[in-house]
């Protein structure tokens, strides 16, 4: 027998660490060739690493959410054979498996598989028999409930039932053995328990990359109402008249091509800013980040070049790219590489939002949620279907004038929806 260490690869793309997000094994496991033993996160991608060799786990290196250099040993394996512990290996030969999903420009990799929890000590009880933190006490939903009412915590109460179920009388011996309070008492009790949650994987990208961007850029954001009566009427009825070839249209498809339509006007909104060379990449291609909720946080997937898309093009493309985001099957070409973002929560809109901008761009557009109001038009009272729409400009670059421009220009392209598609506006 031989001992086997197996050390994090050199992963490539000038990778210099990675953070360890889920550990797939545990000392004593029995692990065949090709069995992932633990998954990392780059700045560019979550990597789940498999083994070269069968073997049993001896020892695992590497708490999560710690970052470890290229190099470090991960794992030991005792193995049939010599092993490499007395080679002086540098890195173990096993070729890293890069999953599917990969950083967006606004956080940085698909979603890590949930931690394994940590084993919690032990709580002492008045009978002397200790349970696990962690561990849930088994009780039927009355019993609880009592439980809740009377401020009696279910951990620290003995079951004697099956399996360690805690009956009502379990509790009862239990209130009259601590002199907790009296079964006749009522109301809710105060609740003190506080949870850590360590911020591991994906969340911790997302909150250095909204760090960074607040910390670096000066936003200023700017507000306006859009009365989307026409382009609404003319979505419903596009929709309708749609073949089954043609996906269905929301409001974003149509915000693509008013940005796309303004890129000439406004070549420096459509932008990257590297403020460490101090020099602003204005892009003729018009890339919309789209920020997608997904299962593990927000993602930014990128429909690229919307301005030689169409209408049903972009609304496809839309579609495509943020299922991909979800699903965690997007190339990490597919979730970089915008030059401007744009950013809906839906019917959860709400009035306005000062939306974080997806660095290094400088500007972000948000719509928000559609409301029927009535208005004064032509002297008369009538009812619109209006929206505000919030946006924010990074003010090294953008000047308030000219954002207000850009949106009052977005304005009149969504408030007119046929100048969408015609040559000159």
């Amino acid at each position: 027998m031989g001992r086997y260490v197996f050390r994090l690869p050199d992963i490539g793309e000038g990778v210099a660490e990675a953070e360890v997000v889920a550990w797939h094994v545990k000392v004593g496991d029995r692990i065949e060739e090709d069995q992932t033993l633990v998954d990392v996160m780059t700045d560019k991608a979550t990597v789940d690493m498999t083994s070269p060799v069968s073997g049993v786990v001896m020892a695992i290196h590497g708490e999560l959410g710690q970052l470890v250099p290229v190099g470090s040993t991960l794992v030991e394996l005792d193995v049939e054979g010599a092993g490499n512990a007395d080679e002086g290996a540098p890195a173990s030969p096993a070729p890293p498996r890069r999953q599917a999903g990969e950083s967006p420009e606004l956080a940085a990799a698909a979603p890590p598989p949930p931690p394994e929890p940590k084993p919690a000590p032990a709580m002492p009880r008045p009978d002397g028999v200790a349970r696990p933190a962690d561990e849930v006490p088994i009780a039927a939903p009355a019993t609880r409930r009592r439980a809740f009412e009377l401020g009696v915590p279910l951990q620290f109460v003995a079951g004697s039932g099956p399996g360690g179920r805690i009956t009502p009388e379990d509790l009862d011996a239990f209130i009259a053995a601590s002199g907790a309070a009296s079964p006749s008492v009522s109301g809710p009790a105060p609740r003190t328990a506080v949870s850590e949650i360590k911020i591991i994987g994906l969340r911790r990208r997302i909150a250095e990359r909204m760090q960074d961007a607040k910390r670096r850029i000066p936003h200023f954001s700017y507000v306006e109402e859009f009365d989307m009566t026409e382009i609404e009427a003319l979505r419903r009825e596009l929709n309708e008249a749609r073949g089954s070839d043609r996906p269905k249209l929301t409001l974003l498809p149509f915000f693509m091509r008013a940005l796309a339509k303004l890129q000439s006007e406004f070549p420096h909104v459509n932008a990257r800013y590297d403020d460490e060379a101090g020099v602003l990449h204005a892009h003729e291609g018009v890339h919309i980040g789209i920020a997608t909720q997904t299962p593990g946080g927000l993602m930014v997937p990128v429909v690229r070049h919307a301005e030689a898309l169409d209408l049903w093009d972009c609304a496809r493309e839309l579609t495509r790219v943020t299922s991909a985001a979800r699903d965690g099957t997007a190339t990490r070409e597919e979730l970089s590489g915008s030059t401007i973002t744009l950013t809906s929560l839906g019917t959860l809109g709400g009035i306005a939002a000062t939306p974080v901008i997806n660095s290094p761009e400088v500007a972000i557009i948000g719509p928000n949620k559609l409301v029927d109001r009535p208005v004064v038009r032509d002297a008369q009272i009538v009812i619109r279907t209006l929206m505000n729409l919030s946006s924010s400009f990074d003010h090294r670059i953008v000047d308030g004038h000219d954002a207000a421009r850009f949106v009052q220009r977005l304005k009149r392209l969504i408030e007119r929806p046929a100048l969408l598609f015609m040559d000159q506006v």
